[in-house]
């Protein structure tokens, strides 16, 4: 067994979830365990408030402050924007997909 760890397991990324008022924006480096923190309302304020919906988009990086930055540069943008970059960078994970 090698101790080397594959890219995906070290990537980091940036989330859109659509919520019951609006669209929230965040970054992880475990999609699946974040979805489901934010489905159990332990997640982010945001999203304790307005429960997600849907999982619609993430997009990996190579590191957090890539991530970090992308999501700052994310969170600038109209929802209907947001919501297009979502459609350029779908939901890579079908077993979180399902509504919380």
């Amino acid at each position: 067994m090698s101790n080397a760890t594959s890219p995906l397991a070290e990537a980091w990324y940036v989330y859109l979830l659509e919520c019951r008022r609006g669209t929230y924006v965040g970054i992880t480096n475990n999609l699946a365990r974040r979805y489901r923190a934010h489905c159990a309302g332990k997640g982010a304020r945001y999203t304790r408030a307005n429960p997600p919906l849907a999982p619609l988009g993430a997009q990996p990086f190579a590191g957090r402050a890539a991530a970090s930055r992308a999501e700052y540069a994310l969170k600038q943008l109209r929802a209907e924007d947001k919501r297009r970059w979502a459609e350029r960078w779908p939901w890579p994970l079908e077993e979180a997909c399902t509504p919380c």
